[in-house]
């Protein structure tokens, strides 16, 4: 009697195994996703790069593989980009440029990241240092990690060797967080968006422009009035594009030049306007502490879903220019 009481249980688990093993080949495999973008990929360590902005620093290397990427304005009106990397850190990233002020809120809700740049204002630098992020300038690396691109002039031809420097983070065991959420909701598109074929945002000196590309599904970048194509000849574009407004005002900090380095203040409350699938939602921005993530609320008080995929933010105090589109409701 136990034996076959053992039998048939042999029996009933190897058809279970069996029909569990059917059902497992039937359901779609779960992919793991990006808290940072939403899109395919993992939640690996976060590498930042500060990367040079002015016409005479584009073609940009490697940011169509970045997560996040924040325009911030810097001396003159000018901006600078900081590139947040994880789920996927490309070989090369450029060119490389010094560290302002804003990065340490910026990138502070991020947890401890590794930082890449070119340098810094003295004063600036062991404000750097105290900071929770990972020193990684290229006054403290060698040329194999931070190279110079022979077809680039100078300062725009300093391009990061990233992969090594994401190795040599691994050979040393530093202490890079991987990456967390920061608030940032990814889901449907909400309802009671605003239609919207482009927006211009401009700053002192600068001008970023995105066009809704309904084949594409992204917002196709322009940066002061050329098409944004990076280094490998792929378009640039946001399939979220955050316009946050944020407060400006000058910092105690500046360049060799006499410039007066600009705060963005990247923490407190404001209006945001949150483009995807080509339409608009004006949303509010909230960010309570240095180390808090940033949310994005609609105003019936409901998260604001971001598409997934890359993810554009652009620190200004001016408003944007909107273009509305024209929807087709035969369709």
């Amino acid at each position: 009697m136990f034996f076959k009481r053992v039998l048939f249980l042999g029996v009933a688990s190897t058809l279970l195994l069996t029909s569990c093993a059917a059902i497992t080949k039937i359901l779609p495999e779960r992919k793991s996703v990006s808290v940072l973008s939403g899109r395919e990929g993992v939640d690996g360590q976060i590498l930042v790069v500060k990367i040079d902005d002015t016409n005479m620093a584009h073609p940009q290397i490697g940011l169509e593989d970045a997560d996040v990427v924040y325009i911030e304005q810097v001396e003159g009106g000018l901006t600078r980009l900081a590139a947040v990397f994880a789920s996927k850190i490309p070989v090369r990233v450029g060119p490389v440029r010094s560290a302002r002020i804003s990065d340490i809120d910026i990138l502070s809700q991020y947890g401890r990241v590794a930082f890449a740049y070119s340098g810094a204002q003295r004063k600036l630098l062991p404000v750097i240092a105290a900071a929770n992020l990972q020193d990684l300038g290229a006054q403290h690396e060698s040329s194999k990690i931070f190279t110079t691109d022979p077809n680039r002039v100078a300062p725009y031809a300093m391009v990061l060797r990233a992969d090594l420097l994401m190795q040599k983070i691994v050979d040393e065991s530093l202490q890079v967080d991987s990456a967390k959420s920061v608030g940032f909701v990814f889901g449907d598109n909400p309802k009671g968006g605003i239609p919207t074929q482009k927006v211009v945002i401009n700053w002192p000196a600068a001008t970023y422009s995105a066009e809704w590309s309904e084949k594409e599904s992204r917002w196709l970048l322009s940066h002061n009035g050329k098409l944004n194509v990076a280094d490998s000849g792929v378009v640039l574009g946001a399939t979220t594009l955050v316009i946050q407004m944020v407060k400006i005002s000058p910092s105690e900090y500046g360049d060799k030049f006499g410039g007066v380095t600009p705060l963005s203040e990247t923490i407190g409350t404001g209006k945001a306007y949150v483009l995807r699938n080509g339409e608009l939602f004006t949303t509010t921005w909230s960010r309570a502490f240095a180390d808090s993530g940033t949310t994005f609320t609609l105003p019936d008080g409901s998260s604001m879903n971001f598409a997934p995929g890359h993810l554009w933010v652009a620190l200004t105090d001016r408003e944007p220019e909107f273009t509305s589109r024209i929807v087709d409701k035969t369709k």
